[in-house]
């Protein structure tokens, strides 16, 4: 960590160009003596990489950034703040600390919080950046966290850990793949703690990881945006009861759902009629990761397209409901598409035989701001198309 970096100088070229192409900035002469035109390059990447994600360390001064791959793979501020609201207590252990922003909003809801890092470099980063921040009750370890915790002789209310996917580009992963390889070394784990918080990608099966873990009390699924982001597993030791399922969508209003596993219902009723002025329900990424959208959909008094369309009519707006609303104008048979001219609208695909790059060429469709084009089957398993206009995002 070069500390020239800080000072007012190299801060204030910094946050002139971060606008400018810094790959520019590479290649060119350094105006400063004790700082590279690589080191002023990698600093606006990052720093540019955390306006949106990480405001609070974007707006902060004197910030120190890592490399932007470490930028990538923190915690969004959004749904660190999440996590942090589910645990209160004591005392908490971050063994996987990285840029430290979950850390830092765990700090705000515990006494105390410890961070391990095991490189150098980027335990030092988050300690600087935690000084600038003003928060005061972290304490910083440049250690491995699992060894950390199996040698001291100490407890902590909760332990977070969020692997990393070693070398693994594909879809499909097990939780004994990453670093640390958590199902290996949780019987030691649960030997320091009265809980485990382990975040792990969305891509992980849910019915996977429960086969990996012990004691899993809750899973958090969260989304912002219609993008499944993460999933938080809730371990206790000893715990033998029904796993509750929560489905959470940070956007501009948080929505939140919990079902028990033992409660989930599978919807049995199908729309017979789908015409004008009905409204067509589509879930969130959460409420589809979680598998509870036929429990939602029940709440709410919808009826299921299809059994394998997961998409809902009623004849009401309930804007609680988590995920995108449509107002259906037309219902359309593939022969009727054929035949219009000049179609528009966004082009949305559930359990159609065609990729939505398809029927955009076959059907030469533009693209429209509030209109859609939804292909889907429907309870008779035909294939339709649904032109509806949208009233509600998330």
């Amino acid at each position: 960590m070069n500390k020239a970096v800080l000072t007012l100088d190299v801060q204030d070229f910094i946050n002139k160009n971060l606008n400018t192409n810094a790959a520019k900035i590479a290649l060119a002469k350094s105006p400063f003596h004790e700082v590279s035109s690589a080191e002023l390059a990698a600093q606006i990447r990052a720093k540019k990489k955390s306006e949106k994600k990480l405001p609070t360390w974007f707006n902060t001064p004197c910030i120190f950034y890592p490399a932007t791959l470490s930028i990538e793979q923190t915690s969004s501020e959004i749904t660190a703040r999440y996590k942090a609201s589910i645990v209160p207590g004591d005392t908490l252990i971050d063994i996987t600390g990285g840029f430290g922003v979950d850390a830092y909003y765990f700090a705000a809801q515990n006494k105390e919080v410890v961070h391990c890092e095991i490189n150098k470099a980027l335990s030092a980063i988050a300690q600087h950046n935690a000084q600038e921040l003003q928060a005061c009750n972290i304490v910083f370890l440049n250690k491995d966290g699992i060894e950390f915790v199996k040698q001291e002789n100490a407890h902590w209310n909760t332990i977070y850990v969020d692997p990393a996917r070693r070398g693994s580009t594909g879809k499909v992963f097990r939780l004994a793949d990453c670093t640390p390889n958590i199902p290996e070394h949780l019987e030691s784990l649960f030997a320091k703690t009265n809980r485990i918080i382990l975040k792990t990608s969305p891509l992980l099966d849910i019915d996977a990881g429960l086969k990996e873990l012990n004691y899993v009390k809750e899973i958090h699924v969260i989304s912002i945006k219609n993008e499944c982001k993460e999933l938080l597993w809730i371990m206790e030791p000893g715990f033998s009861g029904d796993l509750k399922i929560t489905a959470t969508t940070l956007n501009n209003q948080t929505k939140s759902f919990s079902f028990y596993k033992k409660d989930l219902k599978h919807l049995s009723s199908f729309a017979e009629k789908i015409v004008y002025g009905l409204f067509l329900y589509e879930p969130d990424a959460a409420i589809l990761k979680a598998g509870v959208q036929d429990s939602i959909a029940s709440l709410y008094h919808l009826n299921k397209l299809n059994t394998n369309t997961q998409l809902f009519i009623s004849k009401d707006i309930e804007t609680d409901f988590p995920g995108r609303i449509f107002e259906i104008i037309k219902v359309m048979d593939t022969k009727e598409v054929k035949k219009k001219m000049n179609l528009q609208g966004n082009v949305v695909v559930r359990n159609y035989p065609a990729q939505a790059e398809e029927l955009i060429k076959k059907y030469a469709i533009k693209p429209a701001k509030e209109q859609f084009l939804i292909f889907c089957k429907n309870s008779d398993e035909k294939n339709i198309v649904i032109e509806a206009k949208i009233i509600q995002y998330y």
